[in-house]
């Protein structure tokens, strides 16, 4: 196996590769450079590379993986949570876990912020949307778990009452959390 085969193995196997990735393999950080300009590998930013196959640009991360993100959980997801459009193409990687769900219109849309962390920019639904979708995905994630996720929001004052219910009507979920919402209020 060349060096190249070699720096593309490493890829496959973590998302982020940097040049001290290598360098503690023994591997010159010239052949990144390299890959990247032959097309196999993206910049994501200044040192930061990964596989132009397992970027999803169109992705946003939701439910329990924003949850854990904004720390409104005391579950760990095992795999990341992403939001696609419903004519989206599913991410073709394998590490790491990734499971899909399809929103549409401003449920897709809207809520959207953007995080830093590492040197690589992230899409993240914020707390309120985050809230919302968990109601409307109760059936899939629990709806204990969605509770569990309003009162955490409220307690720790990262969103409003407004705020949740504003997303809660783009997520055509209003009349669902509305009890949830006077309990706590």
């Amino acid at each position: 196996m060349n060096m190249a085969d070699q720096v593309l193995d490493i890829a496959n196997h973590q998302p982020l590769v940097r040049p001290r990735d290598l360098e503690a393999q023994g591997i010159s950080r010239e052949h990144l450079l390299r890959l990247y300009r032959r097309g196999l590998l993206r910049r994501i930013a200044r040192g930061v590379y990964t596989l132009v196959e397992a970027t999803v640009p169109s992705g946003t991360i939701c439910l329990l993986s924003a949850l854990r993100f904004h720390g409104l959980t005391t579950q760990d997801p095992h795999e990341v949570w992403l939001a696609i459009g419903n004519k989206a193409r599913r991410p073709a990687f394998d590490f790491p876990p990734v499971r899909t769900v399809r929103f549409s219109g401003l449920a897709l849309s809207e809520g959207i912020e953007h995080h830093v962390v590492e040197g690589v920019r992230l899409a993240v639904y914020g707390a309120a949307k985050t809230v919302a979708d968990c109601f409307k995905y109760r059936n899939k994630l629990g709806i204990d778990i969605a509770i569990e996720a309003l009162r955490d929001s409220m307690k720790q004052r990262k969103t409003t009452i407004d705020e949740i219910h504003r997303y809660a009507k783009i997520c055509r979920v209003a009349r669902v959390i509305r009890p949830y919402l006077e309990s706590i209020a």
